[in-house]
């Protein structure tokens, strides 16, 4: 790949790959072969820019990946990984238990690297990747959104608001919600880069891709990565009317303010935020779920 600029590349900006063995029910091809495809074009862009790729959560969709999905990514992951873990990497959502996780065995195998902060579950410290002179970058899975809330009772915060809050970093690379943004605030931007394949019925009009960060003038451009604009499906939805009545029925049976979305993970996710779960329950349920 050519580069777009005279300037080296300082760090490669992705997220949420969510690497998997099975296809996703709103994928009408091979997804398997597509997800590997994107995983090569990114470490085709390593090779070319020579520089570290940094990934904000959720490598895997679940923490527990089988051993042909790890001897996979093993030998797709562009050099110079560095990656955080992210809900979906946790077991019970709980940093504790990395030492289970597929994450970890990639790290073993020198494979990956971790970086200190910032995990799901964490508030930044004053710890972060330095790059040119003064410049730099805070990872962090976390959820944050532009303009209007994603839910009703949503409580996390806008990504306006994580800029002002953590001046000390001039670039915050964010994960967890697979829409792709930039935000900009007094030349310091947050950068959420969306997720790398489109794994829910609602992600028609997204289009997988990375950032590059120029760290020398804090600036950020964005490579759309190649895809089928005609592979998702809402088939499965239509098909399915009369469980998805019963759902609605249930969830308005439960206290909160919420609205339930494609994943049954981020359902549940919104539920205990709306309704103040406590982390007790939260890791009971989350135990005897196995996620």
């Amino acid at each position: 790949m050519e580069r777009t600029r005279n300037k080296k590349p300082s760090a490669i900006l992705t997220a949420d790959w969510h690497l998997r063995e099975d296809t996703p029910v709103c994928r009408t091809d091979d997804f398997e072969r597509a997800q590997w495809e994107k995983v090569e074009e990114v470490k085709q862009i390593q090779a070319a820019f020579d520089c570290p790729v940094f990934h904000a959560g959720d490598l895997f969709n679940h923490w527990k990946p089988s051993p042909n999905l790890l001897s996979k990514t093993i030998e797709h992951l562009p050099d110079q990984f560095w990656t955080i873990y992210g809900n979906h990497d946790l077991p019970q959502h709980s940093l504790s238990l990395a030492y289970k996780t597929g994450i970890h065995t990639l790290v073993k195998a020198e494979k990956i690297n971790i970086l200190k902060s910032c995990h799901w579950g964490e508030i930044p410290e004053q710890y972060s990747w330095r790059f040119y002179k003064d410049s730099t970058m805070l990872v962090w899975h976390v959820m944050t959104y532009q303009d209007k809330k994603p839910w009703p009772g949503c409580t996390d915060p806008s990504s306006a608001k994580l800029l002002r809050k953590y001046p000390y970093w001039n670039l915050i690379l964010t994960g967890h919600n697979h829409k792709s943004f930039t935000e900009e605030h007094e030349g310091r931007y947050l950068v959420n880069p969306g997720s790398l394949t489109r794994q829910h019925a609602d992600q028609s009009n997204h289009e997988p891709c990375v950032y590059i960060w120029y760290a020398m003038d804090n600036s950020i451009e964005k490579i759309i990565l190649k895809h089928d604009t005609e592979v998702i499906t809402r088939e499965h939805i239509d098909n399915t009317k009369e469980r998805d009545s019963r759902i609605d029925a249930f969830i308005s049976k439960l206290d909160g303010d919420w609205q339930a979305g494609m994943s049954f993970e981020d359902n549940l996710e919104q539920f205990y935020q709306v309704n103040k779960i406590k982390t007790p329950v939260i890791d009971i349920i989350q135990k005897s779920l196995e996620l």
